[in-house]
């Protein structure tokens, strides 16, 4: 990926001096402006009234200690962030990530797409994103209690309902976000949908479980008919074993497709007959088990310890939800030789850059996190929504906000690539229609 603007190619490098260090969030910066080159050109001012150099430099950048104690009085630290990118249509919106992976330059990265995407839903929040280097396998829930707590003593101070919303992403589920929310109530002393993806007994939405999985493939289905392709009949190989991947399995299933692999950060199974996705849910939301038992009960499928290999299997669609770079280029030349003709990312940037590169010039459909999984935060703000009223929406009607949702962004990203001059290109059309949006905003207010 190259940036052809003589401007943001030396934006880009002053992103990358004043970041050291952090290439995930170089990586999502150079994936933004290498689709901005057309809108700046014919729309200067985003330029000359330096709204291309705020955009890459946070509004705040929240770091803090975090101490817990074990069940064996033993006393830990780790380390907290929140990034509160850009609030320029809306109260700062994105998860919390508990993960020993977890740095500052994975929050900034992920803040920094979460701009885009939540703009491209079209509801007003703005970008933002935290967590922390704790990791919660092999704790026990009163560990996991501790921790919450002591994150939530110190990150209270910054968030709100009108301020920040944060809600749950990897390592921070319903337990985690009910510590949390528990906390920051004391507090507080106040009932606010300052969390989402809280239990549906205090104030969480219908859906919001299923949402990204869900979007996922409402996104995933428009783009296959919109090139008179479908699921219907099709094989998929899905990475992961999440929320994200569990209903995205489940709904191309409805929609007829057969998923024969998922994964988690162990390996990955292969089931020819089509994954039992009961025992699925089973073994890793109500057990926590590894996906190495599903074997146990279905002995004719396969397990493959470590992850790369489940790009090997044949497959016509491929839905990468596990992780950030775990669909490289020889995975890439390998789905492409085995005939697949679509992939779209339900995690946040799954796919290399060389990756997505062989993936489009080999003519694959492609579906970018930052347009595909925006369905989570969608539904999020959804129950932002339902909290602010007092009230809750039925299943269906969350889920049918959810498929109208997801099927005005991808017209928006479709519609804004080919105004740009590349039809097709829902990489750069997500890009742009997202960025539009948030820049025009902040024109309007001048230099904030």
């Amino acid at each position: 990926m190259s940036i052809q603007n003589e401007y943001l190619n030396g934006l880009m490098e002053r992103v990358v001096q004043r970041n050291p260090a952090e290439p995930e969030f170089h990586q999502a910066v150079r994936e933004v402006l290498t689709s901005l080159s057309p809108v700046v050109e014919a729309q200067p001012a985003y330029i000359t009234e330096g709204v291309m150099d705020c955009l890459v430099e946070p509004e705040r950048m929240i770091k803090f200690r975090v101490p817990w104690e074990d069940e064996q009085g033993k006393v830990h630290v780790n380390r907290g962030f929140r990034v509160q990118f850009n609030s320029a249509i809306g109260p700062y919106k994105g998860g919390l990530r508990f993960h020993p992976s977890v740095y500052e330059g994975i929050i900034k990265f992920l803040g920094f797409e979460q701009i885009f995407k939540n703009s491209l839903t079209g509801l007003p929040i703005g970008g933002g994103k935290g967590g922390s280097d704790f990791d919660p396998k092999g704790r026990s829930d009163l560990e996991i209690m501790r921790f919450c707590q002591s994150f939530m003593t110190e990150l209270f101070k910054y968030i709100g309902p009108d301020t920040d919303v944060p809600a749950g992403d990897i390592g921070v589920g319903g337990r985690e976000i009910g510590y949390l929310f528990g906390q920051y109530k004391r507090l507080r002393n106040e009932f606010t949908g300052v969390l989402t993806g809280k239990g549906l007994t205090y104030g969480g939405s219908l859906a919001r479980t299923e949402a990204t999985g869900y979007g996922l493939c409402y996104f995933t289905d428009n783009m296959l008919r919109d090139a008179g392709k479908g699921f219907e009949g099709a094989t998929v190989v899905i990475s992961g074993s999440g929320n994200v991947a569990i209903y995205a399995c489940e709904k191309a299933a409805q929609f007829g497709a057969k998923v024969v692999a998922m994964s988690d950060s162990g390996g990955y199974i292969y089931d020819k007959n089509g994954i039992d996705l009961p025992l699925v849910k089973q073994l890793k939301e109500v057990e926590r088990k590894r996906i190495s038992s599903y074997v146990d009960t279905h002995p004719q499928a396969e397990y493959h310890p470590g992850c790369a290999g489940i790009w090997s299997i044949p497959c016509q669609i491929a839905l990468p939800c596990a992780t950030q770079n775990e669909l490289n280029l020889d995975a890439a030349k390998t789905l492409i030789a085995n005939g697949c003709f679509a992939v779209a990312e339900g995690a946040n940037m799954p796919c290399t850059p060389d990756a997505v590169d062989a993936l489009q010039a080999a003519g694959v459909l492609f579906a970018p996190a930052k347009a595909a999984n925006a369905g989570g935060v969608a539904t999020s703000a959804l129950e932002m929504s339902q909290n602010s009223m007092r009230f809750y929406w039925s299943f269906e009607e969350v889920d049918e906000h959810l498929k109208s949702i997801m099927s005005d962004l991808y017209r928006n990203a479709s519609n804004a690539a080919a105004q740009y001059g590349m039809a097709g290109d829902l990489v750069a059309g997500a890009n742009i229609a997202g960025f539009l949006k948030v820049a025009d905003s902040m024109l309007a207010y001048g230099v904030v």
